[in-house]
């Protein structure tokens, strides 16, 4: 009796299925871990190695090239190729700028009869790619463009805002500022501002050249290197400062997705032969919408006749409104931006209340990282 309680209280005999079962599940694990590791080494294989997995991986670098974290690039392509990357496109951005315009916009000045057909001053139309979505504006009258800048010294305004406080139609986000560290006050443009053929602001000087991208007073739209006093003496009426302009006499410059510097949110602008203005604004960073290369706006634009195309500032700053509302979809978080410059459509824009923020001020010393 002692015998069989004690033999009942013996832990049960492990089977071989049992074992066997133990054996084939680490089996499938390291299985999967060995598999797992040989994709991983392929894929970097590819990645670093081969001319495919180089063009994607230059393609990632130039994208972040175009956000604030412009060094992350460097984990990519390494800080030597990143340096050089950033100076190519520098270079390649000032040559595109030297030719000069050979007249090919007509703006009516030849027609022996003046024309009965009225257009509408502002056409939208949305605009899709295969990793974008956004919107191409077309301005009928070139003259109906002004440029606006903040009301209040000392910090930037939305593009709404300035949409809103001036009485305008439409409005679009316009040139470069000084942004330390990519949360400036968006105060301080970069090369200059001119409004109503006035200078607002200029940091070059008057035998500085900048690269600009404007309108003059006959309504044609001036982009590229130009020293200032030529502006002055060319009559431009309207202007900021960005780069690069890419299509220069009904060519695109640029010559590849390869070339068109990363893909991001876009805001450029162009001009066809018959005058009207072209604005290409494309969504980026965003789930249904990653965003551009350059090379992706200069075909939009060809295809729509553009016989001038520049760059404007793009990324988180790129906006498009219309009858007060925010057609697009800003890629910050936090919505609009503060900015120091936009261009903006009205009915009557000698009307416009745009006056000179930075007049009386020492452009030297004004902090754009204070709010």
């Amino acid at each position: 009796m002692a015998l069989q309680q004690t033999a009942s209280r013996l832990p049960p005999r492990k089977t071989g299925k049992g074992r066997r079962k133990k054996s084939t599940g680490m089996g499938v694990i390291l299985y999967t871990l060995i598999g797992f590791t040989g994709l991983s080494l392929v894929a970097l294989c590819w990645f670093f190695l081969t001319s495919s997995g180089t063009s994607v991986r230059l393609m990632m670098a130039d994208t972040i090239i175009t956000t604030q974290h412009r060094d992350w690039a460097k984990y990519l392509i390494g800080s030597d190729e990143l340096k050089k990357r950033v100076d190519a496109y520098t270079k390649n951005f000032e040559e595109m700028g030297v030719e000069k315009d050979k007249g090919f916009v007509d703006l009516g000045k030849n027609s022996t009869k003046p024309s009965t057909v009225k257009k509408e001053l502002v056409k939208i139309d949305p605009i899709s790619g295969s990793n974008f979505k956004g919107y191409l504006v077309t301005i009928s009258d070139p003259k109906k463009v002004r440029i606006a800048v903040p009301e209040k010294a000392g910090k930037g305004e939305k593009v709404s805002s300035m949409v809103k406080r001036t009485g305008a139609i439409l409005g679009v986000n316009g040139g470069g500022f000084n942004d330390p560290n990519w949360e400036g006050n968006g105060f301080q443009p970069e090369g200059i501002v001119i409004s109503g053929g006035k200078i607002f602001y200029n940091d070059k000087g008057v035998n500085g050249s900048v690269q600009v991208v404007g309108i003059d007073k006959e309504g044609r739209m001036i982009a590229g290197k130009y020293k200032v006093s030529e502006l002055v003496e060319m009559g431009v009426k309207e202007a900021v400062s960005f780069s690069p302009r890419f299509i220069v006499n009904g060519v695109g410059q640029i010559k590849s997705q390869a070339d068109g510097w990363g893909i991001a949110p876009r805001t450029s602008m162009a001009q066809t032969k018959d005058g009207s203005i072209l604005f290409c604004i494309i969504d980026g960073r965003q789930k249904n919408s990653i965003g551009a290369t350059l090379y992706d706006v200069q075909q939009i634009f060809l295809d729509h006749g553009a016989v001038t195309a520049a760059n404007l500032d793009g990324g988180a700053s790129t906006v498009l409104v219309h009858n007060n509302a925010i057609v697009n979809k800003p890629s910050s978080e936090y919505g609009e931006r503060y900015l120091p410059t936009a261009w903006l459509v009205y009915d009557h824009p000698e009307t416009a209340n745009i006056k000179n923020v930075w007049e009386g001020l020492d452009i030297r010393k004004i902090d754009p990282s204070k709010w």
